[in-house]
């Protein structure tokens, strides 16, 4: 028994936010262990360090834990020894106490942080779903740590803790779950951490920037999302969060590129539907990247390629035009991105009709003023909608930027400028990683069983094995016999 409790300690004293020691003082007889960001301080100072320190300065001797009933009127208070029932306890916001006479007896205290405690306004803003949880993430870093070990309620949760930035002292957690992330991932983390030299940290969003294997890259090499139930995933696959005070956003890694395609609802729905979302999406980014570049290229060097039936409408419709298709293509382009840019910049109501608004207005008169074709308009606005399939804010901005440079080399080359501009993105990623992590796998390098859930998501049978890719300790997530076993009860 003792040795399981010692095996506990062992692996709850990796994380920062377990606590393990002598009760008021030194000399006190017991010895207390619960897990900080489960309790409420408040409650542990009123309901048992407050009655006990009274009880030692009117000299009354307590000796035996079962004399804490006595004095602490507290409704929820268990004693056992079942370690089982201990550890269940402690991980769901009890404090364990011990007497160092009898290590084995423990006193269990509820100390458990309210949940009207919390924030209640923290639904996701920006990755929202129609099915599945709506809790996200705050300011406030104990509130958010609080808030992953409410779900994830096992000892192997480590929290370490640590301060950067010389003006801010921000307070930084590393979250993962021992046994199964790569300690390799791990090192590498904290070790980019701690040589960061930085006067202030505003968000996470800086610590992704800092820590990144490659900054002069478009591509996102950290995840940054709101969601709990993202992150929750992340932990379970074997990845690492970071989690920075006063931001809302929390950044996991390492990533590879299909995770920024991935929806937290892909995996609240059938895993057909879901396959077939996650496919519109992936065709979705393509086309809002190839499309306005490819009618650059088209209507500038390669009218041949334009159908018979259509050839006559493009003619029309281009016959006042006096720019060439690169630069109605420009024109254009920017000026999404100018109605973009305003809309996030006003409050939402006004940014929404400035939007819908802005978009008729400017695009009819575009038309009727000759500046662009009613058909590059229609493809640019196909393109636009297309880039806001992407689940995540900083891989559509991505998508957002990467037209551009196709568009100009599509409008210089031709055909011949965008294979070179794909060539030259295609060698970057392949040049991509994160925290060592090849940014294209499972594609390069070639994993088979990675693909289960990568451009489909497989059913829950097929994604029991943890991605190769993260070099985890424990392969298996659960026993996929047992998740997809049908319990029917016979008559």
């Amino acid at each position: 028994m003792i040795t399981e409790w010692n095996e506990f300690l062992s692996i709850a004293q990796e994380s920062n936010d377990f606590k393990h020691y002598p009760l008021i003082n030194e000399e006190s007889p017991f010895i207390i262990s619960y897990y900080q960001t489960l309790i409420k301080t408040e409650l542990l100072q009123k309901n048992l360090l407050r009655p006990l320190q009274e009880r030692m300065e009117a000299n009354e001797s307590i000796t035996d834990l079962r004399h804490f009933s006595r004095f602490l009127h507290v409704e929820d208070m268990i004693y056992t020894d079942d370690i089982q029932t201990v550890v269940s306890k402690i991980i769901t916001g009890y404090a364990a106490i011990q007497s160092k006479d009898n290590l084995q007896f423990f006193a269990l205290i509820n100390l458990a942080n309210p949940t009207e405690g919390l924030r209640t306004d923290n639904d996701t803003e920006n990755e929202f779903s129609v099915v599945g949880p709506k809790v996200g993430f705050v300011e406030n870093i104990d509130i958010n740590l609080h808030l992953i070990r409410q779900q994830i309620s096992t000892p192997k949760l480590i929290i370490r803790e640590l301060t950067l930035g010389t003006l801010s002292h921000t307070r930084i957690a590393v979250v993962y779950l021992s046994g199964i992330t790569n300690p390799q991932h791990i090192e590498t983390v904290e070790q980019r951490l701690q040589t960061i030299d930085f006067d202030i940290i505003f968000d996470s969003s800086q610590l992704d920037q800092i820590m990144s294997d490659n900054s002069n890259t478009p591509f996102p090499l950290f995840l940054s999302t709101e969601r709990i139930d993202r992150v929750i995933y992340a932990l379970t696959l074997g990845q690492i969060v970071i989690i920075s005070d006063a931001s809302p956003y929390v950044i996991t890694g390492p990533t590879t590129i299909f995770d920024f395609f991935i929806s937290p609802e892909d995996y609240y729905l059938p895993w057909i539907l879901s396959s077939l979302f996650r496919l519109i999406r992936i065709f979705g980014v393509l086309f809002s990247i190839l499309m306005t570049p490819a009618y650059t290229a088209v209507l500038t060097f390669h009218l041949e390629m334009i159908p018979q039936d259509m050839l006559a409408p493009i003619i029309l419709s281009r016959k006042y035009v006096p720019f060439p298709p690169v630069l109605e293509v420009l024109f254009l382009e920017l000026t999404i991105e100018f109605l973009r840019e305003a809309g996030a910049r006003l409050p939402t109501k006004v940014g929404q009709t400035l939007g819908i608004v802005g978009g008729i207005v400017i695009g009819q008169a575009s038309v009727e003023a000759a500046l662009t074709s009613n058909i590059l308009l229609i493809i640019v606005a196909l393109s636009a909608l297309a880039s806001f399939t992407t689940p995540i804010y900083k891989m559509s901005n991505t998508i957002r930027f990467l037209r551009f440079p196709l568009i100009i080399l599509s409008g210089i080359w031709g055909g011949l400028g965008i294979a070179i501009g794909l060539m030259f993105m295609l060698t970057h990623l392949l040049q991509l990683k994160s925290l060592g992590t090849p940014y294209l796998a499972p594609l390069y390098p070639f994993r088979r069983r990675s693909f289960a859930d990568s451009f489909i998501r497989s059913s829950y049978s097929r994604t029991a094995r943890r991605s190769a890719i993260m070099r985890v300790i424990s392969q298996w997530r659960y026993d996929p016999d047992k998740a997809t076993q049908k319990r029917d009860i016979d008559e």
